[in-house]
């Protein structure tokens, strides 16, 4: 009550209308399964597309549980759900062991998922994806930034002895000599080229890190008289591996191609080509400082520039001539003018492609540095735990830098060492490919019951179904996945029973398993004998998201999701969610005749049937309770959760006060309003209000006892609108006279 302590005037807002009753959605739905990536633990997180879905929570691709690839059923349903007008989805992922994971997701347990991961080995740079499974399994793609952080200088001055950075330079001049064999034997030529390559200064000298490069000629092409001696020359020479247009891609390597001692070169000369695995070129000074790896035999051209392996050759191991141009031995002496990008590259996260190679890029981040620590360096843009809430959720991979690593040139070493061998893709042109491959990441066995029903953790975050708990929005649940799980199926359907009764306002949607017969799934249905619960049968075939097989089997839980979320939003939840198409379904798993579904309606088993002219359409909203008549329809007891969530939330504000006739007044005026609203709207069965519902709240409904212990005690009844599920035209003949 104010006070008024000095004269003045004092203005003083009033109420003079009780507070009125919102409506509550009961469109939100819930799912629950396993998924190809994203987190285990805490809030769950809604998706409103089945873009943002993939985003978060990966592609609908098959799942490996237990060795086995499956379906993956919770990205079908969570498709078919959107499809069907689905606008908002809560997605707990679950795995086996959930319950036992640390708030990364990492548990040790046998038939948990794993991590995908790389580290070189040293240990100073270590990628790792941030959810287990095997879409974790990426491949990371290094792109060097050519247009960023260059330096232009000579190549002796450019390093420090024992400095490693990115080689890419040009205008080189070649030396192509054999010292074992002699000036006479071997031609040497000088031409331009351009060398991409990471290289540690060791002397005087350049060590090509890793025995990878691409070499690049300017002129494939040289004559004859162009290949003069150049005396005194030592340089580390290296064989071209792959011819692909003007890129040449190689493996640094010795090289010995034997010509006539004297005379010109004539086309169709024999000749050997030896490949060494040599990895060290500062130190070539003859045949007994490396190892043959192969031998080729073939022939050699005029010009001297072409070498032809012949098929079938010895130690060939090739069926077809392949031409290596001899032109594109090289060596990078001192004093070469090069640009060195230091620091800054781009990297591509992508998807493992059918073959196991490298797909589309799922995730891109740019301008990381090369140095061990600072704002720009892999494990400052790579944190395991991302500060935003958004990153955490779709950044797909971490790396850390290990202690030991310091320098620069650590980094670049340990990154050079992750790179795989296919890393010169013959089908660019542009230059090689470095790329870094995370392995052994496992999707773990299949999720049993205890799984789904998850653990409530308030330090990690929950699991499971308890996840659920937390999110008031959700109306619908489903669990799709269990369906095709014969072994854990009924436990798991137990869980979301007893989720649907504790959380009081959801209702679960409950799908048979695959190929049931008539008296199976009349035997199913009785197991469940509930209100919140509701049984369709059969599958439904629909395209597979994937492209991999023409069609697939699935349960039919995501596709009736969204048809309930549908009718709610165009119709109203009085309607029931039935005589409705199903969008997706290119046919039914089984046909369901008249015949079949009076047999299993009484039980409580909603069909799915097939009409000529009027497509794949639900034909039955009951509930799995056929003991209550009360609550026989879905769309009954659905629309009685909204109203009772409705009153619930929006007379929050009647907690501790005044418990008498003000208070009641009010309380009956807020409740007539929002009935009068759904009567209006033709929700309630009656032609006046005063048929449609009553409300009471006085002393008719309390007595002192309640008072006394403060219980305010307001009772309400309503008469919902019942869906004709039976329509009956009684038809007679009527005489002229009559």
């Amino acid at each position: 009550m104010p006070e008024y302590l000095a004269p003045g005037v004092f203005v003083e807002e009033v109420s003079f209308r009780a507070k009125s009753i919102e409506g509550v959605g009961t469109s939100v739905a819930g799912i629950v399964g396993p998924t190809r990536t994203g987190p285990l633990r805490g809030k769950p997180e809604v998706v409103t597309s089945f873009a943002r879905f993939t985003q978060v929570y990966g592609d609908a691709a098959d799942l490996t549980l237990g060795g086995t690839a499956v379906l993956n059923h919770t990205a079908i349903a969570a498709r078919a759900f959107f499809d069907n007008g689905g606008k908002q989805l809560f997605v707990v992922r679950v795995a086996r062991h959930v319950n036992d994971t640390d708030a990364a997701g990492a548990v040790n347990a046998p038939g948990a998922a794993t991590f995908a991961s790389r580290a070189d080995a040293s240990n100073h740079v270590a990628f790792r994806a941030r959810f287990p499974g095997t879409a974790g399994n990426y491949w990371l793609e290094v792109l060097w930034r050519a247009s960023a952080n260059l330096l232009a200088t000579e190549y002796p001055a450019s390093l420090a002895d024992g400095e490693t950075a990115f080689l890419n330079a040009t205008g080189l001049p070649i030396a192509v000599r054999d010292p074992a064999l002699g000036d006479a034997d071997v031609p040497d030529a000088s031409f331009p080229l351009s060398i991409q390559a990471l290289v540690t200064r060791e002397g005087d000298r350049y060590r090509i890190v890793g025995n990878r490069a691409v070499i690049a000629a300017a002129d494939g092409t040289v004559a004859a008289a162009d290949l003069a001696p150049a005396a005194g020359e030592e340089g580390a020479l290296m064989a071209a591996a792959v011819v692909n247009g003007p890129s040449i891609q190689v493996s640094f390597t010795r090289v010995r191609a034997r010509a006539p001692a004297s005379g010109p070169l004539v086309d169709g000369v024999a000749a050997e080509l030896r490949l060494s695995r040599e990895t060290d070129l500062s130190r070539h000074t003859g045949a007994a400082h490396w190892g043959r790896l192969r031998v080729l035999r073939g022939t050699l051209n005029g010009a001297g520039d072409l070498f032809t392996v012949s098929p079938g050759g010895v130690n060939s191991g090739v069926a077809a001539p392949i031409a290596v141009p001899l032109s594109l031995l090289a060596a990078a002496p001192p004093g070469t003018a090069v640009v060195l990008p230091r620091e800054d590259f781009d990297l591509d996260v992508r998807t493992r492609s059918v073959s196991g190679g490298p797909g589309e890029v799922v995730w891109s981040v740019g301008s990381l540095s090369t140095t061990a620590s600072g704002e720009r360096s892999l494990a400052a843009l790579l944190p395991a735990v991302p500060a935003r809430r958004e990153a955490q959720l779709i950044n797909p991979v971490s790396c850390t830098i290990g202690a030991a690593a310091t320098t620069r040139a650590q980094v670049l070493a340990a990154l050079d060492s992750l790179f795989e061998t296919t890393w010169l893709d013959p089908t660019r042109v542009d230059g090689p490919r470095y790329l870094i491959e995370l392995r052994a990441g496992s999707d773990g066995a299949p999720p049993v019951a205890a799984d789904y029903a998850g653990e409530t953790d308030i330090t990690q975050g929950s699991t499971g179904l308890a996840a659920l708990e937390d999110i008031e929005d959700v109306s619908i649940l489903m669990t799709p996945a269990a369906a095709a799980d014969a072994d854990n199926h009924q436990g798991i359907v137990q869980a979301m029973w007893a989720h649907c009764r504790r959380m009081r306002y959801r209702v679960g949607i409950v799908d048979s398993r695959e190929g049931m017969s008539l008296s199976e799934v009349r035997e199913w249905a009785g197991q469940f004998p509930d209100n919140r619960l509701a049984l369709y049968y059969p599958w439904i075939v629909t395209s597979d998201p994937t492209g991999a097989r023409n069609s697939i089997s699935v349960p039919p839980a995501g596709f009736i999701a969204g048809i309930y979320a549908n009718t709610d939003v165009t119709r109203g939840v009085h309607k029931a969610p039935a005589n409705e198409p199903i969008i997706g379904a290119l046919r039914l798993a089984q046909d369901i005749n008249r015949f079949q579904q009076e047999l299993l309606n009484p039980n409580g088993v909603n069909c799915l049937r097939s009409f000529p002219g009027g497509g794949h359409r639900v034909w039955g909203g009951r509930t799995l309770d056929v003991r209550d008549p009360e609550w026989k329809y879905v769309n009954v007891r659905r629309y009685f959760l909204y109203l009772e969530r409705s009153i619930d939330r929006s007379t929050q504000w009647v907690v501790f006060e005044p418990n008498g006739e003000r208070l009641w007044a009010n309380v009956r005026s807020a409740v007539e309003d929002f009935l009068y609203n759904e009567w209006f709207n033709g929700r309630l069965l009656g032609g006046s209000p005063k048929a449609a519902y009553f409300v009471r709240c006085d002393r008719s409904t309390m007595t002192q006892n309640d008072l006394d212990n403060g219980r305010l005690v307001c009772l309400v009844g309503v008469a919902p609108l019942t869906p004709a599920e039976f329509v009956i035209f009684r038809i007679g003949q009527k005489t002229a006279d009559g």
